[in-house]
Protein backbone atom coordinates (compact mmCIF):
# COMPACT_ATOMS: atom_id res chain seq x y z
CA UNK A 1 0.00 0.00 0.00
CA UNK A 2 2.90 2.32 0.88
CA UNK A 3 4.27 1.83 -2.66
CA UNK A 4 1.10 3.20 -4.22
CA UNK A 5 0.88 6.15 -1.80
CA UNK A 6 4.52 7.04 -2.46
CA UNK A 7 4.06 6.89 -6.20
CA UNK A 8 0.84 8.90 -6.01
CA UNK A 9 2.78 11.67 -4.23
CA UNK A 10 5.53 11.55 -6.90
CA UNK A 11 2.90 11.68 -9.64
CA UNK A 12 1.18 14.68 -8.05
CA UNK A 13 4.50 16.55 -7.82
CA UNK A 14 5.18 15.73 -11.47
CA UNK A 15 1.66 16.81 -12.42
CA UNK A 16 2.10 20.13 -10.60
CA UNK A 17 5.42 20.73 -12.35
CA UNK A 18 3.86 19.89 -15.71
CA UNK A 19 1.01 22.29 -14.99
CA UNK A 20 3.51 25.09 -14.40
CA UNK A 21 5.33 24.48 -17.69
CA UNK A 22 2.65 23.27 -20.06
CA UNK A 23 1.93 26.67 -21.59
CA UNK A 24 5.52 27.88 -21.86
CA UNK A 25 8.03 26.96 -24.55
CA UNK A 26 11.01 28.71 -22.94
CA UNK A 27 12.08 25.58 -21.04
CA UNK A 28 12.77 23.87 -24.38
CA UNK A 29 15.30 24.55 -27.13
CA UNK A 30 14.55 27.73 -29.02
CA UNK A 31 13.82 27.11 -32.71
CA UNK A 32 14.37 29.63 -35.49
CA UNK A 33 13.64 29.95 -39.22
CA UNK A 34 16.84 30.20 -41.27
CA UNK A 35 15.72 29.54 -44.84
CA UNK A 36 12.62 30.01 -47.00
CA UNK A 37 11.82 28.26 -50.28
CA UNK A 38 8.50 28.82 -51.99
CA UNK A 39 6.46 28.87 -55.13
CA UNK A 40 3.13 30.69 -55.22
CA UNK A 41 0.79 31.78 -58.00
CA UNK A 42 2.40 35.23 -57.82
CA UNK A 43 6.04 34.47 -57.08
CA UNK A 44 8.74 31.80 -57.08
CA UNK A 45 10.88 33.11 -54.24
CA UNK A 46 10.32 35.19 -51.12
CA UNK A 47 11.60 38.45 -52.63
CA UNK A 48 9.29 38.21 -55.65
CA UNK A 49 6.35 37.01 -53.57
CA UNK A 50 6.72 39.77 -51.01
CA UNK A 51 7.08 42.49 -53.63
CA UNK A 52 3.86 41.39 -55.32
CA UNK A 53 2.05 41.37 -51.97
CA UNK A 54 3.16 44.93 -51.29
CA UNK A 55 2.28 46.03 -54.83
CA UNK A 56 -1.19 44.46 -54.81
CA UNK A 57 -0.43 42.00 -57.62
CA UNK A 58 -2.67 38.93 -57.79
CA UNK A 59 -1.46 35.64 -59.22
CA UNK A 60 -4.88 34.12 -59.86
CA UNK A 61 -5.57 33.04 -63.45
CA UNK A 62 -7.30 30.00 -64.98
CA UNK A 63 -6.56 26.34 -65.58
CA UNK A 64 -8.06 23.80 -67.98
CA UNK A 65 -9.59 20.87 -66.10
CA UNK A 66 -11.04 17.54 -67.24
CA UNK A 67 -14.83 17.51 -67.59
CA UNK A 68 -15.29 21.10 -66.35
CA UNK A 69 -13.26 23.15 -68.80
CA UNK A 70 -11.59 26.44 -67.89
CA UNK A 71 -11.67 27.19 -64.15
CA UNK A 72 -10.44 30.13 -62.07
CA UNK A 73 -7.40 28.97 -60.13
CA UNK A 74 -4.04 29.91 -58.66
CA UNK A 75 -1.38 28.17 -60.76
CA UNK A 76 2.37 28.24 -60.05
CA UNK A 77 4.91 28.94 -62.76
CA UNK A 78 8.15 27.55 -61.32
CA UNK A 79 10.73 25.50 -63.27
CA UNK A 80 10.70 21.91 -61.97
CA UNK A 81 13.80 21.12 -64.04
CA UNK A 82 15.85 23.53 -61.95
CA UNK A 83 16.35 20.73 -59.42
CA UNK A 84 14.92 17.60 -61.08
CA UNK A 85 15.67 15.59 -64.20
CA UNK A 86 12.97 15.10 -66.82
CA UNK A 87 12.74 11.44 -65.81
CA UNK A 88 12.08 12.39 -62.17
CA UNK A 89 9.34 14.84 -63.15
CA UNK A 90 7.73 12.28 -65.44
CA UNK A 91 7.88 9.53 -62.83
CA UNK A 92 6.86 11.67 -59.85
CA UNK A 93 4.03 14.00 -58.94
CA UNK A 94 3.22 17.69 -59.20
CA UNK A 95 3.23 17.93 -55.39
CA UNK A 96 6.60 16.16 -55.33
CA UNK A 97 8.05 18.65 -57.81
CA UNK A 98 6.68 21.58 -55.80
CA UNK A 99 8.15 20.13 -52.60
CA UNK A 100 11.51 19.40 -54.21
CA UNK A 101 11.73 22.91 -55.65
CA UNK A 102 10.85 24.52 -52.30
CA UNK A 103 13.21 22.31 -50.28
CA UNK A 104 16.18 23.08 -52.52
CA UNK A 105 15.38 26.80 -52.48
CA UNK A 106 15.11 26.80 -48.68
CA UNK A 107 18.45 25.04 -48.25
CA UNK A 108 20.16 27.49 -50.61
CA UNK A 109 18.57 30.42 -48.81
CA UNK A 110 19.72 29.12 -45.42
CA UNK A 111 23.39 28.92 -46.52
CA UNK A 112 23.72 25.74 -44.46
CA UNK A 113 26.72 23.59 -45.41
CA UNK A 114 24.43 20.95 -46.84
CA UNK A 115 27.03 18.66 -48.50
CA UNK A 116 28.72 18.17 -45.13
CA UNK A 117 25.49 17.89 -43.15
CA UNK A 118 24.71 14.51 -41.56
CA UNK A 119 21.79 13.51 -43.80
CA UNK A 120 20.50 11.06 -41.19
CA UNK A 121 19.90 14.01 -38.86
CA UNK A 122 17.68 15.92 -41.30
CA UNK A 123 13.89 15.54 -41.10
CA UNK A 124 11.34 16.41 -43.78
CA UNK A 125 7.84 17.26 -42.53
CA UNK A 126 5.30 18.42 -45.09
CA UNK A 127 1.71 19.38 -44.42
CA UNK A 128 -0.84 18.36 -47.08
CA UNK A 129 -4.57 18.72 -47.51
CA UNK A 130 -4.83 15.53 -49.53
CA UNK A 131 -2.62 13.55 -51.86
CA UNK A 132 -3.19 11.07 -54.68
CA UNK A 133 -6.38 12.52 -56.15
CA UNK A 134 -4.58 14.23 -59.01
CA UNK A 135 -2.77 11.09 -60.13
CA UNK A 136 -5.84 8.88 -59.77
CA UNK A 137 -8.09 11.26 -61.69
CA UNK A 138 -5.56 11.62 -64.51
CA UNK A 139 -5.21 7.87 -64.85
CA UNK A 140 -8.97 7.30 -64.90
CA UNK A 141 -9.31 9.98 -67.56
CA UNK A 142 -6.49 8.36 -69.53
CA UNK A 143 -8.00 4.87 -69.57
CA UNK A 144 -11.40 6.38 -70.41
CA UNK A 145 -9.84 7.32 -73.75
CA UNK A 146 -9.00 3.61 -74.26
CA UNK A 147 -12.34 2.03 -73.37
CA UNK A 148 -11.18 1.69 -69.75
CA UNK A 149 -8.51 -0.86 -70.63
CA UNK A 150 -6.32 -1.01 -67.48
CA UNK A 151 -3.24 -1.96 -69.49
CA UNK A 152 -2.98 1.79 -70.09
CA UNK A 153 -2.83 2.44 -66.34
CA UNK A 154 0.65 3.59 -65.23
CA UNK A 155 2.83 1.30 -63.14
CA UNK A 156 3.99 4.45 -61.28
CA UNK A 157 0.55 4.86 -59.69
CA UNK A 158 1.30 3.35 -56.26
CA UNK A 159 4.43 5.38 -55.34
CA UNK A 160 2.74 8.48 -56.73
CA UNK A 161 -0.33 8.16 -54.54
CA UNK A 162 1.08 7.09 -51.15
CA UNK A 163 0.52 9.84 -48.60
CA UNK A 164 4.23 10.34 -47.89
CA UNK A 165 5.03 10.99 -51.57
CA UNK A 166 5.87 14.74 -51.55
CA UNK A 167 8.19 14.40 -48.54
CA UNK A 168 9.64 11.19 -49.95
CA UNK A 169 10.45 12.83 -53.26
CA UNK A 170 12.41 15.49 -51.35
CA UNK A 171 14.51 12.85 -49.61
CA UNK A 172 15.20 11.06 -52.89
CA UNK A 173 16.25 14.29 -54.56
CA UNK A 174 18.48 15.51 -51.71
CA UNK A 175 19.65 12.06 -50.52
CA UNK A 176 18.29 12.69 -47.04
CA UNK A 177 18.21 9.55 -44.88
CA UNK A 178 16.51 10.99 -41.81
CA UNK A 179 12.77 10.75 -41.10
CA UNK A 180 10.22 11.99 -43.60
CA UNK A 181 6.45 12.04 -43.68
CA UNK A 182 3.46 14.14 -44.65
CA UNK A 183 0.92 15.42 -42.17
CA UNK A 184 -2.65 15.31 -43.43
CA UNK A 185 -4.32 18.24 -41.73
CA UNK A 186 -6.62 19.79 -44.34
CA UNK A 187 -6.06 23.53 -44.70
CA UNK A 188 -4.35 23.76 -41.31
CA UNK A 189 -1.51 21.61 -42.63
CA UNK A 190 1.02 24.29 -43.58
CA UNK A 191 1.28 25.48 -39.97
CA UNK A 192 1.27 21.93 -38.63
CA UNK A 193 4.18 20.84 -40.83
CA UNK A 194 6.21 23.64 -39.24
CA UNK A 195 5.04 22.68 -35.76
CA UNK A 196 6.12 19.07 -36.35
CA UNK A 197 9.59 20.22 -37.42
CA UNK A 198 9.89 22.39 -34.33
CA UNK A 199 8.86 19.57 -32.02
CA UNK A 200 11.32 17.09 -33.53
CA UNK A 201 14.15 19.60 -33.11
CA UNK A 202 13.16 20.18 -29.50
CA UNK A 203 13.07 16.42 -28.89
CA UNK A 204 16.61 16.12 -30.26
CA UNK A 205 15.54 13.67 -32.96
CA UNK A 206 17.08 15.78 -35.75
CA UNK A 207 19.43 18.74 -36.23
CA UNK A 208 17.78 20.35 -39.27
CA UNK A 209 14.13 20.36 -40.27
CA UNK A 210 12.71 21.02 -43.72
CA UNK A 211 9.12 21.82 -42.88
CA UNK A 212 6.00 23.53 -44.19
CA UNK A 213 3.26 22.63 -46.65
CA UNK A 214 2.54 21.90 -50.32
CA UNK A 215 -0.52 21.58 -52.52
CA UNK A 216 -1.31 20.43 -56.05
CA UNK A 217 -5.05 20.87 -55.54
CA UNK A 218 -5.88 22.87 -58.65
CA UNK A 219 -4.68 19.97 -60.83
CA UNK A 220 -7.75 17.92 -59.85
CA UNK A 221 -11.27 18.52 -61.15
CA UNK A 222 -12.83 16.84 -58.10
CA UNK A 223 -12.14 19.71 -55.73
CA UNK A 224 -13.67 22.19 -58.18
CA UNK A 225 -16.74 20.00 -58.62
CA UNK A 226 -17.18 19.56 -54.87
CA UNK A 227 -16.91 23.26 -54.06
CA UNK A 228 -19.23 24.10 -56.94
CA UNK A 229 -21.85 21.64 -55.68
CA UNK A 230 -21.59 23.27 -52.24
CA UNK A 231 -22.03 26.73 -53.75
CA UNK A 232 -18.58 27.63 -52.42
CA UNK A 233 -16.58 28.04 -55.64
CA UNK A 234 -15.55 31.59 -56.54
CA UNK A 235 -16.87 33.12 -59.74
CA UNK A 236 -15.92 36.45 -61.33
CA UNK A 237 -15.49 37.86 -64.82
CA UNK A 238 -11.93 38.84 -63.86
CA UNK A 239 -10.00 35.91 -62.31
CA UNK A 240 -7.72 38.29 -60.42
CA UNK A 241 -10.74 39.68 -58.56
CA UNK A 242 -12.27 36.29 -57.75
CA UNK A 243 -10.55 35.78 -54.39
CA UNK A 244 -12.02 38.56 -52.26
CA UNK A 245 -12.21 37.82 -48.52
CA UNK A 246 -14.34 40.25 -46.52
CA UNK A 247 -15.88 41.80 -49.65
CA UNK A 248 -19.67 42.10 -49.55
CA UNK A 249 -20.01 40.26 -52.88
CA UNK A 250 -17.54 37.42 -52.21
CA UNK A 251 -18.92 34.10 -53.40
CA UNK A 252 -16.40 31.40 -52.68
CA UNK A 253 -12.95 29.86 -52.76
CA UNK A 254 -10.32 30.10 -55.49
CA UNK A 255 -8.58 26.72 -55.62
CA UNK A 256 -4.81 27.09 -55.86
CA UNK A 257 -1.56 25.16 -55.77
CA UNK A 258 1.73 26.14 -54.18
CA UNK A 259 4.34 25.31 -51.63
CA UNK A 260 6.50 26.82 -48.94
CA UNK A 261 9.13 24.97 -46.93
CA UNK A 262 11.39 26.42 -44.25
CA UNK A 263 14.67 25.29 -42.81
CA UNK A 264 14.30 25.21 -39.04
CA UNK A 265 17.21 24.95 -36.62
CA UNK A 266 17.84 25.13 -32.91
CA UNK A 267 18.96 28.65 -32.07
CA UNK A 268 22.35 27.58 -30.77
CA UNK A 269 23.12 25.70 -34.00
CA UNK A 270 22.05 28.63 -36.17
CA UNK A 271 24.11 31.09 -34.16
CA UNK A 272 27.14 28.82 -34.17
CA UNK A 273 27.29 28.94 -37.96
CA UNK A 274 26.35 32.63 -38.17
CA UNK A 275 23.07 32.02 -39.99
CA UNK A 276 20.65 34.78 -40.86
CA UNK A 277 17.48 34.34 -38.82
CA UNK A 278 14.05 35.27 -40.18
CA UNK A 279 12.31 34.83 -36.84
CA UNK A 280 11.86 32.62 -33.81
CA UNK A 281 8.84 30.34 -33.34
CA UNK A 282 7.63 31.17 -29.84
CA UNK A 283 4.06 29.86 -29.75
CA UNK A 284 1.78 27.39 -31.43
CA UNK A 285 -1.44 25.47 -30.88
CA UNK A 286 -3.53 22.79 -32.56
CA UNK A 287 -7.06 21.83 -31.58
CA UNK A 288 -10.30 20.38 -32.95
CA UNK A 289 -13.80 21.78 -33.35
CA UNK A 290 -15.57 18.43 -32.89
CA UNK A 291 -18.77 19.97 -34.30
CA UNK A 292 -19.10 19.67 -38.09
CA UNK A 293 -17.47 18.25 -41.23
CA UNK A 294 -17.26 21.62 -42.98
CA UNK A 295 -18.61 24.51 -40.91
CA UNK A 296 -15.97 26.14 -38.67
CA UNK A 297 -16.39 26.70 -34.96
CA UNK A 298 -15.17 30.22 -34.05
CA UNK A 299 -15.16 29.40 -30.34
CA UNK A 300 -12.67 26.57 -30.86
CA UNK A 301 -10.62 28.79 -33.21
CA UNK A 302 -10.46 31.41 -30.49
CA UNK A 303 -9.35 28.81 -27.96
CA UNK A 304 -6.57 27.79 -30.34
CA UNK A 305 -5.34 31.40 -30.58
CA UNK A 306 -5.46 31.88 -26.82
CA UNK A 307 -3.55 28.66 -26.22
CA UNK A 308 -0.81 29.78 -28.64
CA UNK A 309 -0.60 33.13 -26.83
CA UNK A 310 -0.23 31.34 -23.49
CA UNK A 311 2.54 29.13 -24.84
CA UNK A 312 4.34 32.21 -26.13
CA UNK A 313 3.88 33.91 -22.75
CA UNK A 314 2.39 37.04 -24.33
CA UNK A 315 -0.92 38.88 -24.52
CA UNK A 316 -3.14 39.62 -27.51
CA UNK A 317 -2.00 43.26 -27.58
CA UNK A 318 1.60 42.12 -28.12
CA UNK A 319 0.70 40.76 -31.57
CA UNK A 320 1.49 43.20 -34.40
CA UNK A 321 0.12 41.24 -37.39
CA UNK A 322 -2.68 38.69 -37.54
CA UNK A 323 -2.79 36.92 -40.89
CA UNK A 324 -6.33 35.66 -41.31
CA UNK A 325 -7.33 32.30 -42.69
CA UNK A 326 -10.38 33.85 -44.39
CA UNK A 327 -11.09 31.95 -47.61
CA UNK A 328 -13.72 34.25 -49.18
CA UNK A 329 -16.70 32.10 -48.22
CA UNK A 330 -19.70 34.09 -46.94
CA UNK A 331 -20.11 32.46 -43.53
CA UNK A 332 -16.50 31.46 -42.83
CA UNK A 333 -15.17 35.01 -43.13
CA UNK A 334 -17.86 36.37 -40.82
CA UNK A 335 -17.18 33.79 -38.12
CA UNK A 336 -13.43 34.39 -38.16
CA UNK A 337 -13.99 38.16 -37.94
CA UNK A 338 -16.29 37.68 -34.94
CA UNK A 339 -13.56 35.70 -33.19
CA UNK A 340 -10.84 38.24 -34.09
CA UNK A 341 -12.97 41.11 -32.78
CA UNK A 342 -13.43 39.24 -29.50
CA UNK A 343 -9.69 38.63 -28.99
CA UNK A 344 -8.02 41.58 -30.72
CA UNK A 345 -10.82 44.17 -30.80
CA UNK A 346 -9.15 46.43 -28.21
CA UNK A 347 -5.59 45.98 -29.50
CA UNK A 348 -4.69 49.35 -30.98
CA UNK A 349 -1.45 48.27 -32.65
CA UNK A 350 -2.55 44.85 -33.95
CA UNK A 351 -3.08 44.92 -37.72
CA UNK A 352 -5.06 42.36 -39.69
CA UNK A 353 -4.36 41.18 -43.24
CA UNK A 354 -5.11 38.34 -45.65
CA UNK A 355 -2.92 36.66 -48.28
CA UNK A 356 -5.52 34.52 -50.04
CA UNK A 357 -6.85 37.65 -51.75
CA UNK A 358 -3.62 37.54 -53.84
CA UNK A 359 -3.15 33.82 -54.45
CA UNK A 360 -6.41 32.04 -53.70
CA UNK A 361 -6.53 29.11 -51.29
CA UNK A 362 -3.35 27.03 -51.55
CA UNK A 363 -4.85 24.42 -49.22
CA UNK A 364 -2.02 22.46 -47.52
CA UNK A 365 0.47 25.18 -48.45
CA UNK A 366 -1.71 28.10 -47.32
CA UNK A 367 -0.41 28.49 -43.77
CA UNK A 368 3.28 28.28 -44.63
CA UNK A 369 2.96 30.64 -47.62
CA UNK A 370 0.97 33.16 -45.60
CA UNK A 371 3.56 33.11 -42.83
CA UNK A 372 6.39 33.57 -45.33
CA UNK A 373 4.70 36.57 -46.93
CA UNK A 374 4.64 38.36 -43.57
CA UNK A 375 8.12 37.49 -42.28
CA UNK A 376 9.82 40.43 -44.06
CA UNK A 377 7.68 42.75 -41.93
CA UNK A 378 10.20 42.19 -39.15
CA UNK A 379 12.69 44.13 -41.29
CA UNK A 380 10.62 46.77 -43.07
CA UNK A 381 7.69 47.16 -40.61
CA UNK A 382 5.27 47.05 -43.55
CA UNK A 383 1.99 45.15 -43.23
CA UNK A 384 0.92 43.89 -46.63
CA UNK A 385 -2.71 44.65 -47.51
CA UNK A 386 -5.79 42.64 -48.31
CA UNK A 387 -6.85 43.32 -51.89
CA UNK A 388 -10.14 42.98 -53.81
CA UNK A 389 -12.29 44.56 -51.12
CA UNK A 390 -14.45 46.80 -53.28
CA UNK A 391 -17.19 47.05 -50.65
CA UNK A 392 -16.44 45.81 -47.15
CA UNK A 393 -19.05 43.47 -45.68
CA UNK A 394 -20.15 45.20 -42.48
CA UNK A 395 -20.21 41.80 -40.78
CA UNK A 396 -16.48 41.57 -41.51
CA UNK A 397 -15.55 45.02 -40.24
CA UNK A 398 -12.66 44.69 -37.80
CA UNK A 399 -10.30 47.27 -36.36
CA UNK A 400 -7.03 47.79 -38.24
CA UNK A 401 -7.94 45.65 -41.24
CA UNK A 402 -5.28 46.61 -43.80
CA UNK A 403 -6.88 47.09 -47.21
CA UNK A 404 -5.74 48.15 -50.68
CA UNK A 405 -2.24 49.36 -49.77
CA UNK A 406 0.46 48.46 -47.22
CA UNK A 407 0.42 49.93 -43.73
CA UNK A 408 3.63 51.30 -42.23
CA UNK A 409 3.70 50.13 -38.62
CA UNK A 410 5.90 51.63 -35.93
CA UNK A 411 7.38 48.21 -35.28
CA UNK A 412 6.62 44.55 -35.93
CA UNK A 413 7.76 42.13 -33.24
CA UNK A 414 5.14 39.36 -33.28
CA UNK A 415 3.22 37.74 -36.15
CA UNK A 416 0.29 35.39 -35.54
CA UNK A 417 -0.77 33.09 -38.36
CA UNK A 418 -4.23 31.44 -38.48
CA UNK A 419 -4.92 28.25 -40.47
CA UNK A 420 -8.13 26.27 -40.10
CA UNK A 421 -9.32 23.19 -41.96
CA UNK A 422 -12.22 20.89 -42.76
CA UNK A 423 -13.42 18.26 -40.30
CA UNK A 424 -12.64 20.84 -37.63
CA UNK A 425 -8.86 21.15 -37.33
CA UNK A 426 -7.30 24.45 -36.26
CA UNK A 427 -3.69 25.61 -36.08
CA UNK A 428 -2.03 28.83 -34.95
CA UNK A 429 1.63 29.86 -35.12
CA UNK A 430 3.33 32.82 -33.44
CA UNK A 431 6.70 33.99 -34.69
CA UNK A 432 8.81 36.61 -32.96
CA UNK A 433 11.33 39.03 -34.43
CA UNK A 434 14.79 37.78 -33.52
CA UNK A 435 17.10 40.25 -31.84
CA UNK A 436 20.68 39.03 -31.40
CA UNK A 437 21.80 39.23 -27.80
Amino acid sequence: MGYFVKNRVIYRKFQAKSEQNKFRMNTLSRVVITGVGLTAPNGNNLTEFRQNLLNGISGVSTIETHYMGNMIAGVCNFDPLKYQKKKDVRRGTRAGSIATYCANEAILDSSVDFPNQDKSRIGVYIGITEHGNVETEHEIYNISQHNYDVKFWTHHHNPRTVANNPAGEVTLNLEITGPHYCIGAACAAGNIGIIQGLQMLQLGEIDLAIAGGVSESCQTFGIFAAFKSQGALAEHSDPKKASRPFDKNRNGIVVSEGGCLFTLERLEDAQKRGAKIYGEIVGYAINSDATDFVLPNPERQGECINLALKKAGIKAEDIDIVNTHATSTPQGDIQECEMIRKIFGNCKTTFINNTKSFIGHCMGAAGSLELAGNLPSFSDNLVHPTINIDELDESCRINNLVMHKPHQAESVNYILNNSFGMVGINSVLIVKKFLSQ
